[in-house]
């Protein structure tokens, strides 16, 4: 991996564009610490680290896990990529049920161009939703409930509106930013930005466990003790386990091979190629996983709107991320469930199966039509049963870690944000390894 981006900065074209993604990240990285206007920053910064170092840490750390800190500070670009990719997914479904977007999909390029304005268009609405919420939460109280400090300056109407609209457009230059990273830069644009939110709270959330143990005075000087230390290695040590482990799992596919007939084609003979379908392990990605994080956020969100009501009583104290019992049982069985309806809507068997008997090709053994549809279902499904499983144990991380540490509000290596970080990492890799491929292949001369 090192050698592909040492590689990389001695050929020009690649090194701009390293340089020119690695500038757009440092933009995106300082609108996410420029705090909106009518912000009170001190008492803002306050109320923070009382909310992530209290008993609802676990629930805070998970509003904060795609902004990099940035929508607990009520930054312009709090909302981060998040309403993009939310918008992503809920086009990425309806694709399915809808018949005019499923015709679209199909149009190729022209089509796909028009999606993407519709996940635009989306995308700026759910800013609106989100950043109205945060905001309303933020002046009434409730964004961290323990604390009496107003966030805000001026809680009139229009100051409100101002902090609204900012955040807003915050949005939408944070979706101009990442296409502007896919087009001229170094990898997917909004991929990369969910990785650099992810990663920029590595440093803090390691040495806040290094220093949860207890401190020592050394000379004057604040020391973590040696518990910190342990408590803080083994964390690191974890950490690359499950990385190789991820990294190992993510690559591991299933190939499928296949054999097109000879067959004549005007006077030319065209045909007989073999070739095969890689079926991934993890079919799904991280997808299950978000998709279970936001079913069970959204009740924990409700609870903040509604604190005195009896039902947001009990999800308050019994759907706590990381600590509560039930909230990780229902994890487990969402991320399986959405696991296996997320490969049945992306990978169709019968499709597959139609494509390959129009061109004339089939699975050795296995006759086209019918037979292979049945024979993918299969291969399929018994794949996304440890894909599945293999998603709901990472997820379960920071669970094991609050019972074994005590740390489940500040371990970083779990769940989402590992997936991510080694999937995006692993994707950026193999793309610049593949420019670097096409301009420095030397084929038969070598």
């Amino acid at each position: 991996m090192l050698s592909a981006f040492t590689n990389a900065f001695r050929t020009p074209d690649l090194r701009r564009k390293i340089l020119f993604t690695i500038g757009i990240l440092t933009v995106f990285r300082v609108g996410s610490v420029i705090p909106a206007p009518n912000v009170n920053l001190q008492n803002i910064d306050t109320c923070r680290i009382q909310a992530t170092t209290g008993d609802a840490a676990g629930i805070y750390s998970m509003i904060n896990l795609f902004s990099g800190g940035a929508l607990l500070q009520l930054a312009i670009f709090a909302l981060g990529i998040m309403p993009y990719i939310t918008a992503s997914i809920i086009l990425q479904l309806l694709t399915v049920v809808i018949p005019r977007l499923e015709a679209l999909k199909k149009e190729g390029g022209a089509g796909q161009q028009k999606i993407t304005q519709y996940t635009r268009y989306l995308t700026i609405v759910l800013a609106v939703m989100q950043s109205t919420a945060f905001v309303t939460m933020a002046v009434t109280g409730q964004l961290f409930q323990g604390c009496a400090l107003p966030v805000v300056y001026d809680a009139t109407l229009f100051p409100i509106i101002v902090m609204i609209l900012t955040m807003t457009a915050g949005t939408g230059i944070v979706m101009w930013l990442g296409e502007l990273i896919t087009e001229r830069g170094v990898g997917n644009g909004m991929s990369i930005m969910i990785f650099t939110q992810i990663a920029a709270a590595f440093p803090a959330q390691t040495w806040g466990i290094a220093l949860s143990r207890g401190t020592t005075e050394f000379m004057g000087v604040t020391l973590p003790n040696s518990a910190g230390w342990m408590a803080f290695l083994v964390v690191l040590a974890v950490g690359f386990v499950v990385m190789l482990g991820v990294l190992f799992v993510e690559q591991a596919q299933r190939r499928i091979p296949v054999q097109y007939a000879k067959r004549m084609v005007g006077r030319r003979l065209v045909g007989g190629s073999t070739t095969y379908i890689p079926l991934k392990v993890n079919q799904a990605g991280v997808i299950p996983v978000i998709f279970a994080s936001s079913m069970l956020y959204l009740p924990m969100m409700m609870s903040r709107f509604f604190p005195d009501n009896p039902v947001s009583q009990w999800v308050g104290s019994n759907l706590m991320p990381g600590q509560s019992l039930w909230y990780n049982l229902l994890e487990f069985v969402l991320i399986i469930a959405f696991a296996y309806f997320y490969v049945s809507i992306t990978f169709n068997p019968e499709e597959v199966a139609d494509n390959m008997k129009k061109y004339g090709g089939f699975i050795p053994g296995i006759r086209a039509g019918k037979p292979t549809e049945r024979y993918l279902a299969h291969v399929l499904s018994r794949l996304t049963a440890p894909g599945a499983l293999y998603l709901a144990v990472i997820a379960m991380i920071p669970a094991i870690a609050f019972i074994l540490l005590g740390t489940a509000g500040q371990f970083p290596f779990g769940g989402t944000s590992i997936l991510i970080v080694v999937g995006v990492g692993l994707n950026t890799v193999q793309q610049i390894q593949s420019q670097l491929q096409q301009r420095n292949y030397e084929g038969f001369l070598r």
